[in-house]
């Protein structure tokens, strides 16, 4: 019997499961809290009830992550410098330095401009003990990467820092597209490299040698090698590992399936039995990338996002906080300030800048120590201070004599220095008494104090957060389903009146809206039982709840293949037209001239082939299969077509061998 251990690090839980890999039978499953501050703690504890002697014999560890995609939605990870070469970036995505130097090619490759080393050279110098890592761009780099290879190269001499060039990640156009997913590659090293040390440490404690994969956004797997130098690629890997996890314990082979976790709900869709992959490249909190992922809808909707309070109204936001129940259950110290703060006088005044809205609910942890961070220091006495205890930012102003708003809390929760405590969807639940595994007093607190303030009963106020919660979740569902079938993301103001009409479940004086769903609603993750029941209800289909949803992500990590692609854009010389025309070949392995079509075709196939195929099997594949994909592109010219250009993509897969 061949073992095979599942993990999946998720912004609020860490799920485990041991599977005999033969028939994907579960053998062993199990959820902790993870442990931002020390990941090793979460994977630790998950692990604790299982059997010793099974954990000896595992053969083979995959891991699915959450933590990536959640950097990339609030904005986190580590300081980046970018430099583009030839085109000024449109500042999509900040970067904490940036430069555009001069040097360009065109679109046959031939450097236009030379390269401004002595530019180059001068910001890195400037820079290099500003950053954590460095992103390379080029304009046209698809076409000729010398230039990106030589910044690259001074970038390492020069800083020592981690350098990830443009080309490394995409062969496409779009140099804006490009650049994004550079800088979010760039950004996520240490995000990764921490979850990877972390499990390693733990297999260590096991005396478990196994060899560690990781799930990529298109949901197969890949070495921990090549996670660390494309972390992006892990990006959505979370929820892709939900679509194997949906297919492996239901065998539905088409659905919408719905993730939620603590931070992010994530829709995807099965088709005939996969995951519909994105060729175009995944939109990733609100930015279009060049990732190769599952058909992915990301929104900031999960059990821990924050329950909103300004003046006396509500409203739900991305941001992932600590429910109040999870912070009392870990620090029993803040019960006692929850308590007090029923008796501060009701007061509902609206702060004009949400920035500047106070709640005396809402607490503020330590997320990770201070390190070379610049910050006041104010703010250092008031991280000292959380360092020791939760607390609120009225009560931190009280005892150091400032005013709260002195505090740069967006900018230190932004840095993961801080991490804010407040009234989440969870903290409902366990006021409501349907969900009742950590501290239920703290929700009732926080539940009373908002309660209060919004004018309502606390009984109306647990109603009025659960339908923020169905509408935003239906309304995610019904604006992902629309995409994929017409590629549009706006809407106009008599649309978002039916959706609103839709995901609400009312009607107006005059009509209704109803949308029907073809396919069940599958739910993967811990809080799903609690809201999509009704949210499929909303929108007429069936709902699907897996025995093992809970660890659903955890089943689909150590159900993948590894697989590795390589895309050959093959393009006719100027003025040329015919197959049997001169041509060049475009790809991450350099520009390469042929007399014609077909030997290009012919070092597409075999150069991309050894490439693949080396790359799946230096990731432990035994054996692989290599399947070729012709994409040819053509325009009338009189009774005849001529070819614009033709991309050759090779792709191989295969099962780890400890697998097999």
């Amino acid at each position: 019997m061949s073992l095979g251990l599942g993990l999946d690090t998720g912004g609020t839980y860490t799920d485990a499961v041991m599977v005999n890999t033969a028939d994907n039978s579960i053998l062993e499953e199990a959820k902790a809290l993870t442990t931002k501050e020390d990941l090793v703690i979460g994977i630790e504890n998950s692990l604790k009830g299982f059997n010793k002697d099974l954990l000896s014999q595992v053969s083979i560890i995959s891991l699915s992550s959450t933590l990536a995609t959640n950097s990339v939605v609030e904005g986190k990870g580590c300081k980046v410098g970018l430099i583009c070469i030839g085109r000024e970036y449109d500042g999509s995505i900040s970067a904490d330095e940036y430069i555009c130097v001069k040097g360009q090619h065109d679109l046959d490759g031939k450097e236009t401009e030379p390269l401004d080393t002595g530019t180059v050279s001068a910001f890195l110098n400037v820079i290099k003990d500003r950053v954590d890592c460095i992103a390379v761009t080029g304009y046209m780099s698809v076409r000729n990467p010398e230039h990106e290879v030589e910044v690259g190269r001074l970038a390492k001499e020069i800083t020592g820092k981690p350098v990830v060039c443009g080309y490394q990640l995409s062969s496409s156009l779009g140099f804006n597209e490009r650049t994004v997913t550079c800088m979010m590659n760039a950004r996520l090293i240490p995000v990764i490299k921490e979850l990877i040390q972390s499990v390693s440490a733990v297999m260590a404690k096991h005396n478990i040698s196994a060899p560690i994969m990781i799930v990529k956004g298109d949901g197969s797997i890949m070495s921990v090698e090549t996670a660390e130098e494309r972390p992006v690629e892990t990006i959505l890997c979370g929820p892709a590992a939900s679509l194997n996890g949906a297919r492996v314990l239901t065998g539905t082979p088409n659905a919408v399936v719905v993730d939620m976790g603590g931070t992010t709900t994530d829709i995807g869709v099965l088709k005939n039995g996969y995951p519909a992959i994105d060729r175009e490249g995944a939109m990733i909190g609100g930015h279009h990338t060049h990732v190769m992922a599952a058909q992915i809808s990301t929104s900031g909707i999960g059990g821990d996002s924050r329950i909103f309070l300004n003046g006396s109204k509500i409203s739900l936001k991305p941001q992932r906080v600590v429910p109040l129940c999870i912070a009392a259950f870990q620090h029993p110290e803040i019960l006692e300030e929850l308590r007090e703060s029923l008796n501060i006088p009701v007061t509902r005044r609206e702060a004009f800048d949400e920035r500047n809205a106070i709640s005396d609910v809402e607490f503020f942890m330590i997320s990770k120590p201070l390190s070379n961070d610049r910050i006041s220091a104010i703010d250092k006495e008031f991280l000292a201070l959380i360092n020791a205890h939760p607390t609120t930012l009225r009560r931190a102003a009280s005892i150091l004599n400032v005013h709260p708003l002195d505090f740069d809390v967006n900018r230190m929760e932004e840095h993961g220095l801080i991490q804010r405590i407040s009234l989440t969807p969870t903290d409902l639940l366990h006021a409501e008494g349907t969900y009742e595994e950590y501290c239920t007093e703290a929700s009732k607190i926080g539940v009373e104090f908002v309660s209060r303030r919004v004018g309502v009963s606390p009984e109306e106020l647990i109603r009025m957060g659960k339908e923020l919660v169905y509408r935003k979740i239906s309304r995610e569902i019904m604006m992902k389903l629309f995409f994929d079938d017409t590629g549009k993301t706006k809407t106009c103001e008599i649309c978002d009146r039916m959706l609103d009409l839709a995901s609400s479940d009312t009607a107006s004086e005059e009509f209704r809206c109803d949308i029907a769903l073809q396919n069940p609603i599958i739910g993967i993750g811990a809080p799903v039982n609690a809201w999509l029941p009704e949210v499929a209800r909303r929108l007429h289909t069936a709902y699907i709840s897996p025995h093992d949803c809970m660890v659903g992500n955890a089943v689909g990590a150590i159900s993948g293949c590894i697989v590795e692609s390589i895309s050959i854009l093959i393009e006719p010389k100027a003025g040329c037209s015919k197959k049997s025309d001169p041509c060049t070949a475009f790809s991450k392995l350099g520009k390469m001239e042929f007399e014609n079509m077909d030997d290009a075709i012919r070092y597409a196939k075999d150069e991309g082939g050894k490439y693949v195929k080396t790359a799946v099997e230096s990731s432990g594949a035994a054996g692989c299969e290599i399947e070729y994909k012709l994409d040819e592109r053509t325009y009338q010219v009189e009774a005849s077509k001529a070819t614009l250009d033709l991309t050759v993509t090779v792709t191989a897969s295969g099962k780890p061998m400890q697998m097999t």
